[in-house]
């Protein structure tokens, strides 16, 4: 592969302030702090079983909520996925993965296809990993989804235990993804669309 894959992404508001960096082809190495241990923890396994290379380092109004922060985290992942990932041309463009964690079970689909689109079906009776509710997740994976313009599906086949359920979901979207945006030397270079082209 010729071009690096690897872009730094700054987000600046009243309410936030992100700084990332990301190699999609890297060994999974990264330095996250958030302010969020919890999120800090999934984006650690997403970084590691996608064998993304990451860093992030954000501030934001976490003393209010953690919504501010969580979403524009999935603004600013989304929008350095987009950017690394260029027109896609050359790319798998598709990707899945059932990731068992404990009793948990998650099913996980990524097309990027420049068709934003999210469908979460993750229902559990406890959603709080100590103050971090992981339904504010959806929030996350939403931002994503509309930057990096992708058609993703998320659905808990079964599982209650909500930190494991969290657990499924970044590492089953982090194998997905290391399929999707893998090189597939046989579209040599084309964009991977009988269209010719991805567009919305």
């Amino acid at each position: 592969m010729d071009q690096k894959r690897i872009v730094t992404i700054e987000r600046n508001t009243t309410e936030t302030q992100v700084s990332l960096e990301l190699s999609i082809d890297g060994s999974g190495k990264n330095e996250i702090s958030t302010g969020i241990p919890f999120l800090d923890h999934m984006l650690e396994l997403f970084s590691k079983h996608g064998f993304f290379d990451l860093k992030v380092l954000a501030k934001g109004d976490i003393e209010i909520d953690y919504h501010h922060l969580v979403e524009d985290l999935g603004i600013s992942l989304g929008q350095a996925f987009s950017k690394a990932l260029g027109d896609k041309s050359g790319i798998r463009r598709y990707g899945f993965f059932v990731a068992p964690m404990d009793e948990a079970l998650v099913s996980t689909a990524v097309d990027l296809s420049n068709r934003p689109y999210l469908h979460w079906e993750v229902l559990v009776k406890n959603n709080l990993v100590r103050d971090f509710n992981i339904q504010m997740l959806k929030e996350f994976f939403q931002s994503f989804a509309n930057e990096v313009a992708c058609n993703l599906h998320i659905r808990l086949e079964h599982g209650d235990e909500p930190h494991h359920v969290a657990e499924g979901i970044f590492k089953s979207l982090a194998k997905c993804l290391d399929m999707a945006t893998a090189i597939e030397p046989r579209l040599e270079g084309k964009v991977p669309s009988t269209k010719g082209t991805l567009s919305v």
